[in-house]
Order: C-alpha cells, then sequence, then structure tokens
C-alpha cells in the first residue's frame, strides 16, 4: 500500500508526520527503523513534556503513545492532547508491555484512544495500523483542500456575480430612458407604440432580475442590511398592489387588512417581500382572484397571507425556497423571487411556508414587530 499517493487522488506536496512517544530510546529507535519509509516523517518524543512540545509545531496523522513513562504517562499525555484545539482530532494507539488488563484498556478508551496493542507487537500489525490511520489523514487532507478551493471558487464567482449586475444597472437605465423618450418623439402609431411598450417591459424585467442577483449576493455574502423604521404594512401592500395591476390589467388582485399592520421594519425589503409574492401569485393563479391578507394585533405578530389559484407539485413543495430553483422548474425569471421573499421574512423574524389548500396555494409568514 502506497502511504502517501492513495489510489485515485492527487499527492500531497508535504510530507505526513507520525509521532512516537516512549521513554526507552531503543523503543524508540526500534520503532522508527519499522516504519520509516519515503514521504512519512517520524518524530519521536523520549517524554510526554518532549511530545507536547512537538505537538504545538507539528500537525501529525497519528501518535503512538507508550502507557508507562514517568512523570506524564501515556494516559496523561492523551487528556492533555485531547484538551488542545490543535491535536484533539489526532488518532492515539497505546503501546504497553504490561498484561492484558479490560480495566486498563477502557481507560485507554476513555482517553481517546483507537487502538490499545500490547508489547511485543508484531511488525505487520503495528505496519497495517499506521498505514490505514495515515491514509484516512492523506484523505482528509486532500478533502479539506478541495473544499478551500470550491469556496474560494464559490467567492469569486459571487463576487464577479455582484459586479456584472452591479454594471448592468447603468445601460439597462439608459435603455428605459431612450424608450420613454422614443414614446414622446415617434408618431403615435399603434405599432410602434405597441414596440416601445415591449422594450420598456423587457428592460423592466431585465431590471427585476438584476436587482434580484444582487439581493442573492448580498444575502450569500451578509452584506444584507436593514434599515429598519415605523412602516405601515397596509400602506406598502396597497402600493404593491396598486403596481402589479398596472402592469397586469387582466388580473383580480383583493387587498384585506384587519387589524393594525404597523411595525418595526425595512419599507423597501418589506415591500419587496409582498411584491414577489404577489406576482408569483398573478403568474401562477391563472385567472383566478388573487387574496393578499394582513392581520395583527398591535401587541402581537403580523400575519401575511398571499392566496391563489392551483396547487404546488408535491416533489416541488420542499425545495420550493431555494435559490434558481429554475433550473429544475419551468419559471419565467431567475427562480430567486421566493427565495428572497423567504430571506426578508426571515430577517423580519419570520419564516415563509407554503401549503397546498382546497384548490388553493397559500405562502404564508408571520412577521415580528420589531426585526431580529
Amino acid at each position: 500500500m502506497n502511504l502517501i499517493e492513495p489510489a485515485g487522488s492527487t499527492a500531497t506536496t508535504d510530507c505526513v508526520k507520525l509521532l512516537i512517544v516512549d521513554d526507552i530510546p531503543q523503543n524508540l529507535v526500534a520503532m522508527e527503523a519499522l516504519l520509516r519509509r519515503p514521504g512519512l516523517e517520524i518524530l519521536c518524543a523520549p517524554s510526554g513534556a518532549e511530545a507536547l512540545e512537538l505537538l504545538l509545531e507539528h500537525e501529525v496523522a497519528l501518535a503512538l503513545l507508550d502507557v508507562h513513562m514517568p512523570e506524564i504517562d501515556g494516559f496523561s499525555l492523551a487528556e492533555l492532547m485531547r484538551g488542545s484545539q490543535r491535536s484533539r482530532d489526532v488518532p492515539i494507539i497505546f503501546l504497553t508491555a504490561s498484561p492484558n488488563d479490560p480495566v486498563r484498556a477502557f481507560k485507554g478508551y476513555e482517553t481517546g484512544a483507537v487502538d490499545f496493542l500490547h508489547k511485543p507487537i508484531e511488525p505487520q500489525v503495528i505496519l497495517s495500523k499506521v498505514n490505514v490511520f495515515i491514509e484516512l489523514y492523506q484523505q482528509k487532507q486532500l478533502l479539506k483542500a478541495r473544499n478551500e478551493a470550491l469556496e474560494h471558487a464559490l467567492k469569486l464567482n459571487e463576487t464577479m456575480m455582484a459586479v456584472l449586475t452591479h454594471d448592468l444597472r447603468t445601460p439597462l437605465a439608459a435603455i428605459l430612458l431612450c424608450a420613454d423618450k422614443l414614446s414622446l418623439d415617434l408618431p403615435d402609431d399603434s405599432q410602434v407604440q405597441r414596440t416601445l411598450v415591449h422594450l420598456e417591459n423587457s428592460a423592466q424585467r431585465m431590471v427585476r432580475m438584476v436587482e434580484q442577483l444582487l439581493d442573492f449576493s448580498k444575502i450569500r455574502t451578509g452584506g444584507l442590511r436593514l434599515y429598519t423604521t415605523d412602516c405601515d404594512l397596509a400602506e406598502l401592500a396597497s402600493l404593491v398592489v396598486a403596481e402589479i395591476g398596472r402592469a397586469h390589467p387582466q388580473a383580480t388582485i383583493e387587498l384585506q387588512v384587519q387589524g393594525d399592520a404597523h411595525l418595526q421594519g425595512d419599507p423597501d425589503r418589506l415591500a419587496q417581500l409582498l411584491s414577489n409574492l404577489v406576482s408569483n401569485a398573478v403568474l401562477h393563479g391563472g385567472d383566478a382572484p388573487v387574496l393578499v391578507r394582513l392581520e395583527g394585533e398591535r401587541s402581537g405578530p403580523l400575519r401575511v397571507q398571499v392566496r391563489n389559484a392551483g396547487q404546488i407539485p408535491e416533489a416541488l413543495l420542499p425545495r420550493l425556497f431555494e435559490p434558481f430553483k429554475a433550473s429544475f422548474h419551468d419559471s419565467r425569471g431567475l427562480g430567486l423571487g421566493l427565495f428572497i421573499a423567504s430571506e426578508f421574512a426571515r430577517a423580519h423574524g419570520g419564516t415563509l411556508v407554503a401549503v397546498n389548500e382546497d384548490s388553493t396555494v397559500l405562502f404564508e409568514t408571520v412577521l415580528q414587530r420589531r426585526p431580529r
């Protein structure tokens, strides 16, 4: 078995280190001679104190500890190792010349040993066990390196997405401005005006996508900040319903408010939460009315409900609030709307849920009067 490059993996550039602790010099020499091979660095310590010093300087794959040593015996050394963040995960094999004693063996395992071997030790036995733990260590290091590379790549992608979406806002604003000017300058021809409306609607849709990507980037990188103030959610909901109604003249949206809808929150984020839910309901609810309901008492939380006709496939429900769900579900957008709505609800102390009820879909969250 190749200890340094396991099959199917990439070789590491650093030597694997093994710690041997024994107060008898001859035992250290013999064990080092038995285990020595290319790519394996063996650290020898004649006492527990020197072993601790080595552990402060080196990361080891395995520690072979003699039980009987003066001052700091093997059990005490193991307890000290377990108490240190740096060495608490190092596998320990105890070596002892004492007769097989279940009580001592139990104490050894209690202090964190992975094995307990009695001297004289068969060379093939110790070689086999060392091989296993070194290979496990290499696999762990390889996995750690791959995770770090993946995290770096994800962070780089998120940074690039944030920069790209931010830079897209300027040309999109220019397109909208030019479309608005053309609508005033060009002849009042129905075909021309329809083309301009189509251009403006497409640009507005791109703007919404860019805003969603920016919000997604802020959420993922921890950069989302709430700017809270006293706000009336009923007033925000009325504005959102009116705006979506103008964009979808064929839609019927009913707003119901019961009780007090005032709370401390971020008006922009709350408006976007409502807008994402109502837009989703209009998009998937067909020609049936969409019901938006706010309910709350001043001393308690504020319940927000959006209901539309239809049913969500049961297979999709557990993943409904995942980002980019459009990758596995037919959607007209990026699949970020419900994810962002869920995160904005969470930022205001609520949890957004969706359920199928009597041929309708109900989205509901209970917002706290003060965000967390």
